[in-house]
């Protein structure tokens, strides 16, 4: 916790450690160790600590950045106020040159939002014609990925407007350094993900979204899969080997699409699922794999895409057209939507949480055997529940009922 006023939150019962973070976890021991020094054990654990993401993941960035503004390169981090305020501004100053937009390796944190490459070639474009930008000035997409979206719909239509705006979109190119060159002009180092081949290439400025690696002490703990994803069941988010463990947010295992809207919709699943998991009951809520995000399509026009599972298109994902009043419109909604919900569910209100509120009674969930996203898909409550749990309700054990 980065603040002692989220104590507004907490029950005169409960206890919050604020300004520490977890240095060690053992799992089968149900023990953490906290920086400050102190030890706790747990009945039930419950994760959400992203991804070890910072500047320094990539050679020389933290240096560039900090530098004075004239450098141009914005790091796609929220770590404090001045790179927010820093980061409002970018993009206006690009006279020249290629304009680097970097995306790490998946699973990473800014997974959908960190596509920016449409929205600072609206910028170019309107430089050129004003002629504040050279006419040979390129917006380039880098990525050692071989697509701009996990999501195959969403990849599509993004590589079609990139065709349409004459950006180039360079697949496979892992950034390993960023650097001064000895007359001054500033270089990025990549790296073939599958020649090994390393090239520079110069920049003008640069939208760079680092690498995320999972915090080491998950991994010590044998908590993650190969992927340094949480191994969690999909549908229940809980541990699929440690059953009183629950994680939430871009630290899971999965295919899916890694947003602050998918992280909303999965904390009622788990708040949900410990209860019922302290109660010795089925863990019945189901998440859907819901996760929604914006395509910046410019300085003030937007569309969208959402999808569940498997990354099956939602009912909603892509309706709003790329140009015209509804883009438009879509654009303002789509700020103030999703401020009004981050302020929603980040208050220092005291509520049942999503989606309830401030209703009178917590959200309640079907038993497995009525779920309909389990009908629908074909699998039976033995598919979802943790293997101790079915284990329970086949020897007869009243409370696992």
């Amino acid at each position: 916790m980065e603040s002692p006023s989220i104590s507004a939150l907490i029950q005169t019962w409960s206890k919050a450690q604020a300004f520490t973070s977890v240095n060690g976890l053992d799992a089968s021991a149900n023990k953490l160790n906290l920086s400050n020094g102190k030890e706790f054990t747990y009945k039930s654990l419950v994760l959400a600590p992203g991804f070890d993401h910072k500047a320094s993941n990539i050679k020389g960035l933290s240096e560039m950045a900090a530098m004075h503004d004239s450098t141009n390169v914005f790091v796609h981090t929220i770590d404090n106020k001045a790179t927010v305020l820093k980061n409002y501004y970018h993009g206006y100053t690009h006279t020249h040159g290629d304009f680097i937009v970097y995306s790490p390796q998946v699973p990473y944190k800014g997974e959908g939002s960190d596509f920016y490459a449409l929205y600072y070639e609206h910028f170019m474009r309107q430089d050129k014609l004003h002629e504040r930008n050279a006419a040979n000035a390129r917006l380039q997409f880098w990525t050692p990925n071989k697509f701009i979206y996990s999501f195959p719909y969403a990849n599509e239509v993004a590589l079609e407007e990139c065709a349409k705006r004459g950006i180039d979109v360079m697949f496979g190119w892992e950034m390993m350094e960023v650097k001064f060159n000895e007359i001054n002009q500033k270089i990025a180092v990549f790296r073939n993900v599958d020649s090994g081949e390393v090239i520079e290439k110069d920049f003008n400025a640069a939208c760079i979204n680092p690498e995320s690696k999972p915090h080491s002490w998950l991994v010590d703990a044998g908590l993650t899969n190969a992927d340094g994803g949480v191994d969690v069941n999909r549908y229940t988010l809980q541990h699929n080997e440690h059953e009183n463990v629950f994680a939430f947010g871009d630290c899971i295992s999965g295919e899916t699409t890694r947003t602050q809207t998918a992280a909303m919709r999965q904390a009622p699943i788990v708040k949900n699922n410990v209860l019922k998991f302290m109660g010795g009951k089925d863990c019945n809520a189901i998440h859907d794999g819901y996760t929604w995000w914006p395509l910046w399509l410019g300085h003030s026009h937007t569309t969208s895409f959402s999808h569940l599972h498997d990354f099956e298109p939602d009912t909603w994902n892509h309706v709003v057209p790329h140009y015209g009043i509804f883009s438009r419109i879509a654009y303002g909604r789509m700020l103030g939507s999703t401020a009004s919900a981050a302020k929603a569910y980040s208050s220092m209100d005291k509520n049942h949480g999503p989606p309830a509120f401030k209703g009178l009674y917590a959200h309640e969930y079907d038993a497995l055997e009525n779920n309909e996203l389990l009908k629908t898909r074909g699998l039976n409550p033995s598919d979802v529940r943790h293997p101790n749990h079915q284990a329970r309700i086949e020897a007869g054990e009243p409370s696992a009922q």
